[in-house]
């Protein structure tokens, strides 16, 4: 990561600040935690099904044997003589 600036500090502890000013306001909303509580579940399973998607992707894939027609043999054996 690069270093930051005095500036950027500056601009990233302010940033911080307010953003934990605004989690105090949502702690403080039961109706508002609630619903950031449901959405959270929400995202969770959403989440839940990439991974699973991704999982599957990365499972071991066996290789297919590839059936070689007659048609293929006998251009083959032409092409061999």
């Amino acid at each position: 990561m690069a270093k930051l600036t005095a500036e950027d500090k500056k601009w990233r502890a302010e940033s911080d600040l307010y953003t934990l000013m605004e989690a105090e306001k949502i702690k403080s909303d039961k109706t508002r935690l609630n619903m950031a509580k449901k959405h959270a579940k929400v995202v969770a399973n959403e989440k839940m099904k990439e991974a699973n998607a991704v999982k599957k992707l990365a499972k071991p894939i066996k290789p297919v044997k590839k059936k070689t027609t007659k048609a293929k043999k006998r251009i083959t054996k032409k092409t061999k003589k």
